[in-house]
Formats: C-alpha cells, structure tokens, sequence
C-alpha cells in the first residue's frame, strides 16, 4: 500500500494522499484491508486530513452484523456493547460534527468533481482548433497552341487568398499540340471559396479559356 504506519501521524497523513481519489484501501467495495487500517490508527484523524477523515468515519458506521453479511472477520469498528447512536452520544462535542460524514463525503466529493471538471475544460480550452482544409487539383486551359504557358502559369499563381497556397505544376497534352497546366493547391474551407478562386483565375481572358477541377480531397 501507499501508506506507512497508520498508528503514527506521518502514516495517517500518507493514507489521507492515497484515499484523495479512492474510497477504500483495496478496491472498490469495503474489505478485511480497511477493517484492519481502521483498527491500527490511535485516534479520530483531524480536519488537516479531510480524505482520512471521510474514510474513517465510513469505515466506523459499519456494525459487526453488516461485517459480517459482507464476509469480514474481525469486530464491528463501533465500541463493543455500544450502538451507533450510543457511540455518537459517548464522543467529544468537537467529534460530534464527524457523524455527519454522508453530508461531508458528499460535499468532499462534489469539490474534486468541480475540481476535475475545471480542469478538463481548461485543458479543452487550450486544445489547438482543428482548420478543416482540402486539397484540389485545377485544370487551366488555354485558348490555343500559341497561349504563353509560362505566362499562364504565372497569373494563376499572382491569384492570392488569405488560406491558399499553391503547390506543384504540371503541363498536360490535350491534342493538335495543345497543353494545359495542371496545378495543385491546397485551401483552408472557411476561408476560401473554390468558385471564386475559379473565377479570379479566369479573368485573365488573354490566356486562361476555362478552368475544371480535376480533383478535390479532404484533408
């Protein structure tokens, strides 16, 4: 376990760190490990220790009738010959407030969910958008055999939008010696219309006849 002699104060305090996000010592039900820690530690643990505290006062509500319907050995936590209600009347006026451990556990346990939630969401908060993009491969066609492709090339490339970059080039025959220029671009989709791309590319009549989409992917 992840605590020392619980008899001691130092021990008491480590077992307060190890029951921060637990409710028992062994797993998720209440077991012959609880009983015999329980037993160990020499006095009610302070409020310096609120997850010891939660944990101990849980721990004593059980009777040895319960104990044993639950298969531990070992006498009931509470004072032999004493009742729940005796045990509560025979403590000090400052343990009195302990026997509201159900309204403490609960308030305890709402704090580290606020806690977890709180820091889920910062977490969220800070994760980097994800910028929806795709790429798309254009088709830039000429008037006839004699259109400057260098030229073309070059005016569809002056097209500039916040979002688009250009990529790689390529002239592809299309017949009677005629090429066309296939380029590559990539676009962020909020910030880029394709149609108006497509029509700024177009306006250059000197070279551009038409311009298809050859291809368009998600990225």
């Amino acid at each position: 376990m992840a605590f020392g002699d619980v008899s001691s104060e130092k021990g008491v305090k480590e077992l307060n760190s190890f029951l921060e996000d637990k409710s028992y010592v062994n797993g998720f039900l209440l077991s012959q490990g609880d009983i015999d820690v329980y037993n160990k530690i020499s006095k009610t643990p302070g409020a310096n220790v609120p997850h010891a505290l939660r944990w101990y006062n849980h721990i004593k509500s059980f009777s040895s009738d319960e104990l044993k319907q639950l298969g531990i050995s070992g006498a009931s936590p509470l004072k032999a010959g004493t009742t729940t209600t005796a045990a509560a009347k025979d403590e000090d006026d400052d343990d009195v407030d302990l026997f509201g451990s159900d309204e403490e556990e609960d308030a305890e346990a709402a704090k580290i969910r606020e806690e977890r939630l709180k820091a889920y969401a910062e977490k969220k908060s800070k994760k980097p958008e994800l910028i929806a993009k795709s790429s798309i491969v254009l088709d830039v066609k000429p008037w006839d055999d004699e259109t400057d492709m260098k030229e073309l090339e070059k005016v569809t490339r002056s097209i500039e939008m916040e979002g688009l970059v250009w990529g790689a080039s390529k002239l592809m025959p299309v017949g009677y010696g005629i090429n066309k220029l296939q380029i590559m671009c990539v676009v962020e989709d909020a910030k880029v219309s394709v149609d108006e791309m497509v029509e700024k590319i177009q306006e250059f009549e000197d070279f551009v006849q038409s311009v298809d989409i050859a291809a368009f992917n998600k990225i």
